[in-house]
């Protein structure tokens, strides 16, 4: 499924995993790959020198993507991630992910346009 390489195939997304400790890990998934296989092979596949913050099982990893939360369906091609090139995407221990905030949307709803007349 997934390689650990420096070299990216051109068929394949390398994906560099951020820790929050700032500790870093560079794994090669095909684009059909979810965010619960990526979970799953690092959690199966935990490099030791993270072993102080390995977690118990790999529903509590989650990927953080451009500041949001991924779910574990949504694919790597989904993302439109480029084929052959590394994408950063950040690794964090969470239980559940957050709920998306109404109060967001009120808020943009009631700024209306930023635009001078």
């Amino acid at each position: 499924m997934a390689q650990v390489e420096t070299q990216v195939d051109h068929d394949k997304i390398n994906l560099k995993l951020i820790l929050v400790s700032g500790r870093v890990r560079e794994i090669q998934f095909p684009p059909s790959t979810s965010a619960a296989d990526v979970c799953d092979y690092v959690f199966n596949n935990w490099p030791p020198e993270w072993d102080d913050e390995k977690v118990t099982s790999s529903s509590l990893l989650k990927l953080i993507y451009h500041g949001r939360f991924l779910h574990g369906t949504v694919t790597l091609s989904a993302l439109s991630l480029p084929l052959g090139k590394t994408t950063v995407m950040h690794l964090v221990t969470r239980e559940n992910l957050p709920e998306p905030n109404s109060n967001d949307s009120l808020k943009k709803a009631k700024r209306g346009s930023n635009c001078c007349y």
